[in-house]
């Protein structure tokens, strides 16, 4: 809800508003002295809350390093770019400074505008699987309202706590803590969560073989009671990771899940869980390596990221019915600049099931998170595997500028930058399904989206796109997502 309410305040301004093209930057001064430089201090200014670990756990240099004058404005932009990566500054600047009387030795000095904290937004948010799916239906009554306080870079130390209270048409209470560092070297870190959700609906088939209505293939089917929640589900685990340089990071959870189910859903789907059974208690691992080399995570126009995760539900401990899913997943991003303001990324992603038995609600294809081929945006393919392609050519139509709101008063929201860029785009997909074709017809088939798009970037990690989308079947329609494409 915020990120529509900045959208919405940014656009309003640009009219009126002249930018200065890339004030986002850090600047480096340049350096011409002899063949290494020496740093002799570095410094920080802006940085009321962080504290200076946090920022220098980031950093590719430190005191007294000596470095090649040809290397010391890539490794001081390339540190900004760390620094802007954490999520916890809405600006980071550096500025080389000579040494008077000292010509191989150099201060450094970063500044920043750290961001807003301490989020206790309302929530006003819809029910369904993305916001063209709620669209087509246009039901006021399938939102859910609530309080989500998230409190970042808590006690400056980047550590994440949220409360988490949703009411409304999916209710859903959450407490969670993270902390990312707790040994002196900062490289493992550590959170917990508990909390429960009930459903007074619940989607409990991608197609309807019970009720005497025409087939829906490939579309949800629903399951309403107003007089009692077809679903609950309690849930709590504890997570640790590991980072010991600043791109590669390894993250595991283990967790316990119980799922409470109404005999009705069973009825309209005596598959939706192991054993057709009303109640599934099951422990989990999951595992994630990432490799991250982008140059800004929010909006990332070059470089690459790579990770591959295994999710395992049941590890024994809980039978009749005894649970055994397991999934791996690998997706990997390549973004270029092509010429200029030209770009070109794409991204490759897949997800291999074990090939036995996986009942509804632990089975997941295509047409969820961000695993879908644009155009197809009201389908889902559930599926055992999935193999998915995205490509994205995109022009800068507005390159990074920053103005300044004056009515307010602080520069955590009154100095604002934006970006608009323009794209065009190509998806493949394709899942494989080894039940039924009938129910799933775009299973076990190519499928093609593309389309033009235009994104807007801003600041506070909001990305909001508008696109235009064909697939195969001769179908289009207009579709708006909050997240990068790739």
């Amino acid at each position: 809800m915020r990120g529509i309410v900045v959208c919405f305040l940014i656009i309003g301004c640009l009219i009126a508003t002249a930018g200065t093209p890339n004030a986002a930057e850090g600047k480096s001064d340049s350096l011409k002295t002899s063949a290494n430089l020496v740093i002799r201090n570095i410094t920080f200014s802006g940085n009321k809350v962080t504290k200076e670990r946090i920022i220098r756990r980031e950093l590719l240099i430190r005191e007294m390093d000596t470095i090649a004058i040809a290397d010391i404005s890539a490794l001081l932009q390339q540190s900004r770019k760390n620094l802007v990566n954490t999520s916890l500054f809405n600006f980071v600047t550096v500025d080389s400074i000579p040494v008077p009387g000292q010509p191989e030795q150099i201060d450094v000095n970063f500044g920043f505008i750290e961001r807003w904290y301490i989020w206790p937004v309302p929530i006003l948010e819809f029910a369904d699987r993305n916001f063209n799916e709620w669209l087509k239906k246009k039901d006021l009554n399938r939102i859910n309202y609530g309080l989500f306080l998230t409190w970042n870079n808590f006690r400056g130390r980047r550590e994440k706590l949220i409360v988490y209270a949703r009411f409304g048409y999916d209710e859903k209470y959450e407490l969670s803590y993270q902390i990312p560092y707790i040994n002196k070297k900062q490289t493992w870190g550590f959170g917990v969560s508990t909390g429960f959700s009930q459903n007074h609906e619940i989607a409990y088939n991608s197609f309807d073989t019970i009720d005497e209505s025409p087939f829906i293939g490939n579309k949800e089917v629903y399951f309403k009671s107003e007089d009692f929640y077809p679903k609950k589900t309690y849930f709590v685990f504890a997570e640790t990771y590991y980072r010991k340089g600043i791109h590669n990071l390894s993250w595991f959870k283990f967790g316990y899940t119980d799922l409470l189910l109404a005999d009705s859903v069973l009825i309209k789907n005596p598959d939706y869980s192991y054993g057709s059974k009303i109640r599934n208690q099951f422990l989990s691992f999951y595992y994630q390596f990432r490799s991250d080399y982008r140059d800004y995570k929010q909006y990332p126009l070059n470089g690459f990221y790579f990770d591959t995760e295994l999710d395992k539900k049941g590890l024994g401990f809980f039978y009749e019915p005894e649970v055994n899913s397991l999934s791996i997943k690998s997706t990997f991003r390549k973004y270029y600049k092509i010429k200029g303001r030209l770009y070109y990324a794409y991204g490759l992603t897949g997800k291999v099931s074990p090939f036995w038995h996986q009942p509804y609600y632990y089975l997941r294809g295509l047409g969820y998170n961000r695993d879908f081929v644009r155009g197809y945006e009201y389908y889902v393919v559930d599926a055992q595997h999935f193999g998915l392609m995205k490509n994205n050519l995109k022009f800068e139509l507005i390159p990074t500028r920053v103005f300044s709101l004056d009515f307010i008063p602080t520069d955590k929201f009154s100095k604002l930058y934006y970006a608009i860029y323009l794209n065009v785009y190509t998806d493949i997909g394709y899942a494989v399904d080894n039940r039924s074709k009938a129910y799933n017809p775009l299973a076990n088939e190519i499928l093609v989206g593309y389309g033009l798009g235009l994104d807007f970037v801003t600041y506070y990690d909001f990305v909001v796109r508008f696109e235009y989308s064909f697939n195969k079947m001769g179908e289009s329609g207009f579709f708006i997502h909050f997240m990068p494409s790739i």
